[in-house]
C-alpha cells in the first residue's frame, strides 16, 4: 500500500479504504483467493466496493464531522426529531392566528391553563419561525448533501472508470453465476443479439464481454435528494417576509387599516360585510334539510373591499395619501389578490361591536333635542339647537367592566360601551347625571328631573381577513417535481449487467443487478435462449 492508496495486481492505483478494483473488480481487503467455501461469497457491490469518504478519513476535525453528517442514522434521527418538534407546534394555535386581543403571555395561560403556559414558556408558540426549528431543517439539508456527495463521488468514478476485462474472482463471486460453459462462437453471437435485443449496451474486450442497460438509475436516489434539498431550502425561505407571509387582520365596517406584513405600503377599507342565511320559505331545494335545523345556517360571508397604496412615504403619526389598487368581494375560497397578496375571508364578528347610539332628552315630557354619539369619534360634548343645551361626555368605556376602583375599560373596543353624561338642568341650573349601561339609561340621583332614552342603536360587524403571500410555491412545486423524477427513475428502472470471462476455452459468466433479482432471473431466461448455457446459481440462497 503507497501513501496515496492502494496499487491492485492490475497497476490500477485505488483509493484507501476500497474493497473492490476500480479497475479489473478483484477483492481488495480480505477473502482474495477462491477456494473452499470463499468461492461462494457473494462480493459486497454496494458503490461498487469504491471507498467513501466518510469511511476512510477520520483524522481531523473536519473528517469525523464529515462522518457523522454522512451518516444515513444521523439523518433519520434528525428528520424524526423535526417532525415530533412539528407536531409539538400544532398542539395550541401558532401566535399568529391565536385570534385574541390579549398578550401571547396571557392568552395561554387564560385559554389552555398550565399546559398553555408550559407551551407559551418554551416558546412553541413561534416554533416555526425560530432559530432552533430552522437550525434543525438545516441541518436535515446539510445530512443530505454530505451522505449525497459522500456515496456519489465515488460511486460515479467506479461505475464510469469500469472496465469490460475483469478479474475471474470478480466473476465468480457476483450473486447469480454460470460456470465452465462450452459456447460455439454461435452461441456467443446469438447472446449478444439477444442482450442488444433486451436494450443492453455491449461491449467487448479481447474476448471479454460486458453488457450493461439503465446506468441512470442508479442516480434516482441522489435525484430525490435534490428535489428534498431544494423543499427544504423553500421551507426554510418561509421565514422571511420577502418571501413568504401568512397574517391576520380585523376590519370592521366602514375601516380602513394597514395590512399586515406589507411594509405600511397597503391598507384595505372594509366598505360593507354582507352575512346571508338560508331560507327555507324561499329556496325549496333546501327546505328538507333545513326543517330540522334549529339555528340559521350562513349562506355567505362576504366583504366589500378597496385596496389601497401609500403614494409616497409617510412620517410616523402623519396621514398617508392613498391610492387605490383594486376593490372587490371577498368570499370564503374567493380571495381578492393584489400585487402577489390574496386576502381571504377567514372570521367574523358579527355585530359585535357598537357604531352609534342615539338619545333623546326630554324635560316635563317635553322633548329638548336629540344627539348620536358615534363610538369611533367619542365626542366630549353635544350641543342640541332646539333647546340650546350642552350635554358633556364626562367618561367614556368602550368596553365596560365594574373593577374594585369602578368601572373601567376592557379595552378599546365598542362591544359592551358605557357611558356617563351630564347635563345642565335650564330650570334648576343643576347638573343632572346619567349612565348609559347595556341599551339602558339610568339616572344617578333621584332628583334628577330630565329623562334621557335610548332610541336608535346602529351595530357593525368586524371581519377578519387572512393575508397571504407565497413565493416560495414555485420552489415547492419544483422541488417535488424532481423529487418525483428521482422516484420514478429509481423505481421503474434497474442497473443490469452482465460480465462474460472467457478461461481456457470455458466461459464464466456472473450477473449484477441493483435490485429486482427475480426480474432478473426472468430476463435471463430469455438471452440465454437459444444457448447451452448452463443455469444460474443464486450464491445469496446457497450461503
Amino acid at each position: 500500500m503507497s501513501e496515496k492508496g492502494i496499487r491492485c495486481e492490475c497497476g490500477h492505483l485505488n483509493k484507501e479504504g476500497t474493497v473492490l478494483c476500480e479497475a479489473c473488480g478483484k477483492p481488495i481487503e480480505g477473502n482474495q483467493h477462491i477456494d473452499g467455501n470463499d468461492e461462494k461469497q457473494v462480493l459486497e457491490m454496494r458503490y461498487e466496493g469504491s471507498a467513501r469518504r466518510s469511511q476512510t478519513y477520520k483524522r481531523t476535525f473536519v473528517d469525523k464531522t464529515w462522518a457523522y453528517f454522512s451518516s444515513v442514522k444521523v439523518g433519520v434521527w434528525l428528520i424524526a426529531i423535526t417532525l415530533f418538534m412539528s407536531a409539538l407546534g400544532t398542539i395550541y394555535p401558532q401566535e399568529q392566528f391565536k385570534n385574541s386581543p390579549l398578550p401571547s403571555s396571557q392568552f395561554y395561560v387564560e385559554e389552555y391553563g398550565l399546559t398553555g403556559q408550559i407551551f407559551y414558556q418554551l416558546g412553541f408558540h413561534n416554533m416555526y419561525s425560530s432559530w432552533w426549528y430552522i437550525t434543525l431543517v438545516a441541518l436535515i439539508g446539510v445530512s443530505i448533501i454530505v451522505a449525497s456527495i459522500d456515496r456519489y463521488v465515488p460511486l460515479r468514478r467506479a461505475l464510469n472508470n469500469q472496465k469490460t476485462k475483469r478479474h475471474e474472482v470478480f466473476v465468480k463471486r457476483q450473486r447469480l453465476v454460470s460456470k465452465d460453459n462450452d459456447l460455439s462462437d454461435n452461441e456467443i453471437e446469438s447472446l449478444k443479439k439477444n442482450l442488444k435485443d433486451k436494450r443492453y449496451k455491449v461491449y467487448e474486450d479481447d474476448g471479454h464481454i460486458m453488457a450493461e442497460k439503465n446506468r441512470f438509475s442508479r442516480w434516482g436516489a441522489y435525484v430525490n435528494h435534490i428535489g428534498l434539498i431544494i423543499i427544504l431550502m423553500a421551507a426554510i425561505f418561509r421565514m422571511f417576509e420577502v418571501m413568504h407571509v401568512d397574517d391576520y387582520v380585523w376590519v370592521r365596517e366602514g375601516e380602513t387599516r394597514v395590512i399586515p406584513s406589507t411594509n405600511q405600503e397597503y391598507y384595505v377599507e372594509n366598505t360593507e360585510f354582507v352575512y346571508e342565511e338560508y331560507d327555507p320559505e324561499t329556496q325549496e331545494q333546501f327546505s328538507r334539510a333545513l326543517e330540522d335545523v334549529e339555528d340559521p345556517v350562513p349562506k355567505n360571508f362576504q366583504t366589500n373591499t378597496v385596496i389601497y397604496r401609500t403614494t409616497e412615504e409617510t412620517l410616523p403619526g402623519q396621514e398617508p395619501e392613498l391610492e387605490e389598487v383594486t376593490r372587490g368581494e371577498i368570499r370564503l375560497n374567493q380571495p381578492v389578490t393584489f400585487d402577489g397578496y390574496s386576502l381571504y375571508q377567514a372570521g367574523t364578528q358579527l355585530e359585535s361591536e357598537y357604531d352609534s347610539m342615539s338619545f333623546d332628552v326630554q324635560l316635563d315630557e317635553e322633548s329638548l333635542g336629540e344627539f348620536t354619539f358615534y363610538t369611533d369619534e367619542a365626542p366630549p360634548e353635544f350641543q342640541l339647537e332646539e333647546s340650546g343645551l350642552t350635554i358633556n361626555v364626562d367618561n367614556w368605556f368602550p368596553e365596560l367592566e365594574f373593577t374594585e376602583t369602578g368601572p373601567s375599560s376592557f379595552s378599546k373596543f365598542p362591544r359592551n360601551p358605557g357611558l356617563i353624561l351630564s347635563i345642565e338642568n335650564p330650570e334648576t341650573e343643576e347638573n343632572e347625571r346619567f349612565f348609559y349601561l347595556q341599551e339602558d339609561i339610568i339616572p344617578l340621583s333621584d332628583a334628577n328631573q330630565i329623562e334621557m332614552s335610548v332610541t336608535d342603536l346602529d351595530r357593525r360587524s368586524a371581519s377578519g381577513l387572512t393575508v397571504k403571500k407565497d413565493n416560495t410555491l414555485p420552489l415547492f412545486g419544483l422541488g417535488a417535481g424532481i423529487f418525483m423524477i428521482g422516484v420514478v427513475q429509481g423505481m421503474y428502472w434497474y442497473h443490469r449487467r452482465v460480465w462474460i470471462h472467457p478461461k481456457d476455452g470455458k466461459y464464466h459468466i456472473g450477473v449484477h443487478t441493483n435490485k429486482n433479482w427475480y426480474g432478473m432471473k426472468q430476463e435471463l431466461e430469455k438471452v440465454t435462449d437459444g444457448t447451452n448455457i448452463k443455469e444460474f446459481e443464486d450464491q445469496q440462497e446457497l450461503k
